[in-house]
C-alpha cells in the first residue's frame, strides 16, 4: 500500500470509530451531509463534466473491510428506517437508476437493499418495450410498476429511456406508432416536460422520487468490460451489442447532460454518484436514502388507549393458560 493509501486508511479508520458512537440522529445528518455534494437538486446550472467519477479516497484492498462495515451500517439504518415506513403505510419512495453498461447498478440495488425486508420493496427492471408497451404512451408500462404506500419501488432502468437510448437512435422513435406531425424538433423538451409533471404528480401523492445516475468512467466501464469477457461467470453479463453501445459514448453524456439539467428538482432530485469505486457509490446511495426517508417525518402508528388495554387483556389470558 502506497504512503498515500496508507494515510488515507488510517483517516478513514478514525472516522468510521466516529461513526460507531453515534446516535441514531446523528449518523442520519452525517448521511444527509455526505450524500449532499451529489444531490443536484435545481439542475438549471448543471453540467456533467463537472462531476466526479472516481471517488474522494481510495483505500485499496486493506480498506475493503471497513468500507464494506460502514456500507453495512448504512444498510443497517436504511432496513430499521424501512420497517416504519412499512409501518406507517402513508409514504412510497421510488429510486430511478440509470448508467452506462457495467456502471454498476445491479450490484449497488443488490447491496443497498441488501437488509430491506423483500414484502416492502420491489424491483423492476426495464428492457426494450413490448409491443403492448408501444401501443400506449411512454410512461405506460413503468406507471402499472409504482410502488404502493408503505413500500420502497426501485427501477432498474425507466421511462428516462424515452430520452436516453430513443435520442441517441432516433430510429427507434420512428418505430414507436408515434403520429408523425407529433414527432417535431421540440419533442425532448415536450417529453422532459411531460416527465417532471408527471413526477410532481407523484410527489403530491405521496411517492417521493430520487434518480441516481452512476458516473462511471469510459476507462473504468473498458476495464469491467475486459473482466466480464475473461471471467467465465461474468460471460453471461455482456455482448456485443454492449460494446457497439461504446461508441455512442459521447451522445450519451450528451443526453444525460440535458436530462439532468431539465428533470432534476428540488423535490425529485437527480444524484450523480461516483461510480469508478462501487463500494464508495453503494454509500453514497444508501446514505441518499437513508435523508429521504428521514425528511419523512417516519412513525410507527400510535395506538388507542382502548387497543392496548385489549392488548394487555390478551396477554393476561394468554398468562392464565394451563400448560
Amino acid at each position: 500500500m502506497s504512503k498515500s493509501n496508507k494515510k488515507e486508511l488510517n483517516e478513514f479508520e478514525e472516522k468510521l470509530i466516529d461513526l460507531t458512537t453515534l446516535s441514531k440522529k446523528e449518523l442520519i445528518q452525517r448521511a444527509k451531509k455526505f450524500s449532499k455534494q451529489y444531490c443536484v437538486g435545481d439542475g438549471d446550472d448543471f453540467k456533467l463534466k463537472d462531476c466526479e467519477t472516481k471517488a474522494s479516497f481510495n483505500l485499496g484492498e486493506e480498506g475493503k473491510p471497513l468500507v464494506n462495515q460502514t456500507l453495512q451500517m448504512g444498510v443497517d439504518a436504511l432496513a430499521a428506517m424501512q420497517d416504519v415506513l412499512y409501518a406507517q403505510d402513508k409514504w412510497s419512495l421510488l429510486l430511478i437508476f440509470q448508467a452506462m453498461d457495467a456502471a454498476g447498478k445491479d450490484g449497488a440495488i443488490k447491496h443497498v437493499m441488501s437488509g430491506v425486508n423483500p414484502q416492502g420493496c420491489q424491483v423492476s427492471s426495464f428492457k426494450a418495450p413490448s409491443s403492448e408497451d408501444l401501443d400506449h404512451d411512454f410512461l405506460w408500462r413503468c406507471q402499472k410498476h409504482l410502488p404502493e404506500r408503505g413500500r420502497i419501488g426501485i427501477f432498474n432502468r425507466s421511462y428516462y429511456e424515452e430520452v436516453l437510448v430513443v435520442r441517441v437512435h432516433e430510429q427507434i422513435l420512428k418505430g414507436q406508432k408515434i403520429p408523425q406531425k407529433l414527432i417535431t424538433k421540440d419533442i425532448w423538451e415536450e417529453r422532459f416536460q411531460d416527465i417532471r409533471n408527471f413526477e410532481k404528480y407523484l410527489n403530491r401523492n405521496g411517492t417521493i422520487v430520487l434518480k441516481f445516475f452512476l458516473n462511471v468512467s469510459k476507462k473504468e466501464q473498458k476495464k469491467r468490460f475486459i473482466e466480464r469477457v475473461d471471467d467465465p461467470d461474468k460471460n453471461w453479463k455482456f455482448s456485443a451489442a454492449d460494446a457497439k453501445e461504446r461508441g455512442y459514448w459521447d451522445d450519451y453524456m450528451d443526453a444525460y447532460q440535458d436530462l439532468i439539467k431539465n428533470t432534476s428538482t428540488k423535490k425529485s432530485p437527480w444524484y450523480v454518484i461516483p461510480a469508478d469505486n462501487k463500494s464508495y457509490a453503494r454509500i453514497a446511495i444508501a446514505s441518499a436514502i437513508i435523508t429521504a426517508l428521514e425528511e419523512m417525518d417516519l412513525e410507527y402508528p400510535k395506538v388507542s388507549a382502548e387497543k392496548i388495554a385489549e392488548l394487555q387483556a390478551v396477554k393476561q389470558a394468554l398468562l392464565d393458560e394451563k400448560d
